[in-house]
């Protein structure tokens, strides 16, 4: 094993002990913690923790990440991931969350040539195009941010029409669709106003989003 592997067992040890030390028994309850009332969906990056932006406890956040958080209909392991969180699990919230300094909304924006990756960066050029006359009406400078709101509503659109949130709903069950965008720069988390409770609401909601967006990024100062 590399030096710098073996760097991160000896890590691990000295974490596991400072938690056991400051909070006996830290790990025992962990064992019996896995009752998480929110599901996070989010950007791979690794600056953004869903645990430690959040200040939630191990075992209280169930999450699922990719490059641009990203929720597509044929991505059979978001979709089961979302179905384990709402049937299994029984979360009553589902945060769909983005970056700004978004690597993957950049090449999105840029149309810039990665590789196999681009075949799932499509997704979120096909986000771009289907909304580039608000892109293009904006300043280049905010124009990665405001997609990247674009891209969380999106998502947000797309995880609540699939069918495992169609039958909860159906059902009765109790669970929320949220978009939200953290601020790499200032550790802050921005509320896209797009939460989802039932699918009457979708297209009202989606429509003030999506409007929400310009008056934000068209905004003197941003």
């Amino acid at each position: 094993m590399s030096t710098s592997l073996q760097e991160l067992f000896s890590h691990n040890r000295a974490w596991a002990a400072r938690m056991e030390a400051e909070r006996p028994g830290f790990f025992t309850s962990l064992v019996k913690q896995q009752t998480p009332k929110y599901m996070w969906i989010g950007c791979s990056d690794s600056r953004v923790p869903a645990n430690q932006i959040t200040g939630l406890e191990p075992g209280e956040v169930f999450v699922h990440r990719n490059v641009a958080n990203v929720v597509v209909h044929s991505d059979l392991n978001a979709l089961s991931a979302i179905q384990f969180a709402v049937e299994r699990l029984k979360v009553e919230n589902i945060m769909v969350v983005g970056h700004y300094g978004c690597s993957g909304v950049q090449a999105a924006l840029e149309a810039a040539r990665i590789g196999l990756a681009d075949n799932w960066i499509r997704h979120i050029q096909d986000v771009r195009h289907r909304h580039r006359q608000l892109l293009d009406s904006l300043p280049d400078e905010v124009r990665a941010n405001a997609l990247c709101d674009i891209n969380v509503i999106e998502q947000v659109v797309n995880v609540s029409v699939s069918t495992v949130m169609v039958d909860a709903w159906a059902r009765g069950q109790n669970v929320t669709v949220h978009g939200w965008a953290f601020g790499v720069h200032d550790g802050l988390l921005q509320d896209l106003q797009m939460s989802v409770a039932n699918p009457d609401a979708l297209d009202a909601l989606y429509s003030q989003a999506i409007d929400r967006v310009w008056d934000v990024w068209n905004s003197p100062g941003r």
